[in-house]
């Protein structure tokens, strides 16, 4: 018998854990741009230092994709894909690159926490992996979102 959840097995945990999540499973997603990158962000993220993330506004212009809302449900892969946690979005701020606070920067719990290397990372990442052609810019608009950590899977390999 596989130790591993599938992403419909990982959210009928979920409702059985919370009551009221609704029938259909919310978007299986994973952080970072490699399995390497996600497993170490969602570590952090089950260690509870993790509780925001942040996007690049051009990228979901480019792709299409809707921007994050206040209460979206996230299911959150690891570097196998396989469906590790549950995240409530709890706040959406679009920021300047270059205006990014220190307390975002610190809630996303990477290196130090610091602003400085929340920005050097970060301008790094849309340098070398952004989805739209703008890449990176000091003023580009940042999607800023606060997690709450709701369920982590009863069962992982």
């Amino acid at each position: 018998m596989s130790t591993t959840l599938t992403v419909d097995e990982f959210w009928r945990e979920c409702r059985a854990a919370i009551q009221g999540l609704p029938e259909a499973a919310p978007d299986a997603w994973a952080f970072g741009a490699t399995p390497g990158h996600a497993d170490g962000l969602l570590d952090l993220v089950l260690a509870g230092t993790k509780t925001a993330t942040a996007s690049s506004l051009w990228d979901y212009e480019h792709t299409g994709d809707p921007l994050p809302e206040v209460g979206w449900l996230n299911i959150i892969l690891d570097g196998r894909g396989v469906p590790r946690a549950l995240l409530e979005t709890t706040a959406i701020d679009l920021i300047p690159f270059d205006e990014v606070p220190e307390s975002h920067a610190f809630a996303e719990g990477e290196g130090d926490r610091s602003l400085s290397h929340w920005r050097t990372v970060h301008e790094r990442y849309w340098r070398e992996r952004s989805e739209s052609p703008k890449g990176f810019a000091p003023h580009m608009l940042v999607v800023c979102e606060q997690l709450r950590l709701l369920h982590i899977g009863a069962r992982s390999a």
